[in-house]
């Protein structure tokens, strides 16, 4: 049996999330249907981890087991592409080990939070980044990041239902960078809370308008209360960029 691993892009705006649902559009079943029919089986596939309504991938990872020969690796992402919606589409396929899980062998996941922080806001990106008409302090919001690296309890950092069942969680490495009006919040870390990235994104907002400084990161982490951080930004400025083996 061979063991295809695919990197996928997705526009997430329109799906109910990437995991199989009744009654929902989902990125997961368009897929696997689009798979099926290529391959004249069912399969399963599995992705490094789910993401929520709206958001977006620039390098999801997902693998699927098959029995056919007859497609060769290189064919699989134009034959895939060719039963899919536009906004998705598969970048590359791999044959890997039979082994290889594409979420149990994750080494680190890197996100990305888009800011539009532009007077007006654009009608082309409006529905893949969030828009704040207040020009926002970088460098402090990169001096703010720093306080999140390591190892910590992000307990005020996560949603409601979150079905973890510890909150600790580490954080590699996170930088906040301007590219014109546009402002990119990315964390790399071993795993993250249900909306973990969005708000942390959020009180990071709350340090680029100078409601919060930079030194408060700690107590707030430190505090473990959801109340002290800021708000859970929307899903529309949110990426899945890479994710590492």
């Amino acid at each position: 049996m061979r063991n295809i691993k695919l990197i996928i892009e997705y526009d997430g705006k329109s799906f109910g999330g990437w995991q199989k649902q009744p009654k929902k559009l989902n990125i997961q079943g368009e897929i696997e249907k689009a798979i099926s029919e290529i391959t004249g089986e069912e399969v399963e596939l599995i992705a490094s981890g789910r993401t929520d309504a709206g958001v977006h991938s620039l390098g999801q990872t997902a693998n699927f087991k098959t029995d056919n020969e007859t497609i060769s690796v290189e064919k699989f992402p134009l034959a895939i592409n060719s039963k899919l919606k536009a906004s998705i589409r598969i970048k590359s396929a791999e044959e890997v080990d039979e082994r290889f899980h594409s979420r149990y062998s994750v080494k680190s996941k890197t996100y990305r939070y888009v800011i539009n922080d532009s007077p007006i806001e654009s009608a082309i990106y409006r529905d893949l980044e969030y828009h704040i008409s207040t020009r926002l302090d970088v460098e402090k919001m990169n001096e703010a990041v720093k306080y999140f690296e390591g190892e910590h309890d992000f307990k005020g950092f996560k949603a409601s239902g979150t079905s973890s069942k510890s909150s600790v969680r580490t954080i590699y490495e996170g930088k906040v960078i301007r590219n014109e009006d546009r402002i990119y919040i990315e964390l790399t870390g071993s795993g993250f809370l249900y909306n973990m990235v969005r708000i942390i994104s959020g009180t990071l907002l709350d340090v680029g308008l100078g409601k919060i400084e930079p030194k408060d990161i700690k107590k707030i982490i430190e505090s473990k209360d959801r109340k002290m951080a800021g708000k859970t930004l929307p899903a529309r400025g949110l990426y899945l960029l890479k994710v590492e083996y």
